[in-house]
């Protein structure tokens, strides 16, 4: 940054810049502990990396010691624009540090498959999520950038987390940064992993000084902060933070984000880009939407089972009303036909460059896996709707080999027919003796045989008439004088 600019700036915003990169140069060569800089791709945390570098870049070669990992967290249900956006800065930064001998690489980290949107979603039958369940923050934000730190901080002993986060961005945020911040130091210790501590560069920005900035100092990978101001007014949006515990606030706004985020009653962001010509998100935004309609109370028992995951049936205190459990599985099968015709309208309709893939082959198998265990799918179900959406076959492992098929659901199905029996039961205590088969130790087939008896196999109706007489008995009981205690 030149002396011009730092001045200008400084006069727009009352902020000494050079003060500040200063600053971060001492707070940089003061220990050996590694700099892990959260990016998201927004206005904050761009401008908290471009701080950095021109700070760290300002130092002689033999001082830019230790490495600064900057590192992106892809829930893999982003916005597509969004991903790729973010996929080509990444790119952008590893090439320009490798030009410029800075101690920077640039990564992003996803969720485990078996904690993904659609896998939970999809596969496990978990209800969109909502302010009062709200199980995704953790599983996709949370748990995959902890891990990267947590590995971080087990190869270098600690390691200081750089975030672009302002204290005027809220008064819950300004209240957190203070809570935890070490006294005579610039550092803060992170309220949840040990080892980590946090530096947070524009605390003291406003909005207009982070524009201010952006706008007046070139990115130092070569990317154009004019296209990031114009992807925020397209969407009207702000910035979905890296998320690293949960003190953080997540989006649940109209900020870039998820997708398939419910918490908010509309996603603003998405429709505004839609408006602003990006038609070919329409299929998403009306699968959002669809996932936002099944929390209709009035309609949530449309789409949902009567059971809880673990096959028991819970009521709401002492009434006749069942709490609703996981998507019913003919709903889930329905939304996976809808997310991958989503995906081949999206990417039929694509600018050059844009497309995109809603839900990956490791997701497809994972939810596979989980219904043939889980829901007895001995059909495959999922090979076959991605057959008949797609035209591709579902790539197959060694792993996914599995005895049963659709001939032998049949088989099942007409002998639990004769003797009155559920055949998702039969189904489940033959994946559980298989599951175990060729242990020497048999020991855990007992408890898995009495945790698929325990579960609640009648129907809806018989379990509801049962819950009727017995309020009714509980009820005659309690108003007969027989049973009344003296006073």
């Amino acid at each position: 940054m030149t002396a011009n600019k730092a001045t200008n700036f400084a006069k727009k915003t009352g902020l000494d810049l050079v003060a500040l990169q200063e600053h971060i140069r001492a707070v940089y060569t003061a220990d050996d502990r590694p700099w892990v800089i959260g990016y998201s791709g927004g206005k904050d945390s761009t401008c908290a990396l471009q701080l950095i570098w021109g700070a760290v870049r300002a130092l002689p070669e033999n001082e830019r010691r230790k490495p600064i990992f900057v590192l992106s967290s892809d829930t893999l249900v982003e916005t597509p624009v969004i991903v790729n956006y973010i996929d080509g800065t990444l790119a952008a930064i590893n090439a320009a540090a490798a030009d410029q001998n800075m101690p920077i690489t640039a990564q992003k980290v996803v969720p485990e498959t078996s904690d993904s949107f659609w896998v939970n979603l999809i596969g496990r039958g978990y209800p969109a999520p909502s302010k009062r369940f709200r199980w995704c923050t953790e599983r996709l934000k949370i748990d995959p950038a902890n891990a990267f730190i947590k590995n971080r901080v087990a190869e270098y002993g600690e390691v200081v987390m750089v975030l672009g986060v302002r204290s005027a961005e809220s008064a819950t945020r300004a209240q957190v940064m203070s809570l935890h911040k070490i006294d005579g130091t610039a550092l803060s210790r992170h309220s949840t992993l040990p080892g980590a501590f946090v530096f947070t560069p524009i605390e003291a920005f406003s909005v207009d000084d982070v524009w201010a900035f952006l706008l007046q100092n070139p990115s130092p990978w070569g990317s154009d902060n004019r296209d990031l101001l114009a992807m925020y007014r397209n969407a009207h949006a702000g910035e979905c933070p890296l998320v690293v515990d949960k003190q953080t606030e997540s989006c649940g706004n109209s900020r870039f984000g998820c997708w398939v985020c419910t918490v908010v009653t509309k996603d603003k962001a998405m429709e505004a880009m839609i408006d602003n010509g990006e038609e070919w998100l329409e299929p998403l935004l009306d699968l959002r939407d669809e996932l936002a309609e099944t929390q209709n109370p009035e309609r949530k028992r449309e789409f949902r089972d009567f059971k809880r995951r673990n096959g028991s049936v819970t009521f709401v205190g002492d009434s006749e009303t069942s709490i609703p459990g996981p998507y019913l599985f003919a709903y889930r099968k329905a939304l996976l036909r809808k997310v991958l015709e989503a995906q081949e309208q999206v990417n039929a309709k694509a600018p050059p460059g844009e497309k995109t893939v809603l839900i990956q082959v490791e997701e497809l198998r994972e939810i596979r896996r989980i219904w043939r265990s889980e829901q007895g799918d001995w059909g495959d179900a999922v090979s076959e709707t991605v057959k008949v959406v797609t035209g591709k076959e579902l790539p197959a492992e060694a792993t996914d080999g599995f005895e049963f098929q659709a001939d032998d659901a049949k088989v099942l199905a007409d002998v639990c027919n004769t003797h009155d029996l559920p055949p998702r039961l039969m189904a489940q205590l033959l994946e559980a003796e298989r599951s175990v088969r060729g242990l020497k130790r048999r020991t855990l087939i007992h408890r898995k045989i009495a945790s698929i008896l325990e579960q609640e196999w009648r129907d809806e109706t018989t379990v509801l008439n049962e819950r009727k007489k017995r309020l009714e008995m509980n009820k005659s009981t309690s108003s007969n004088p027989l049973f009344e205690t003296e006073s």
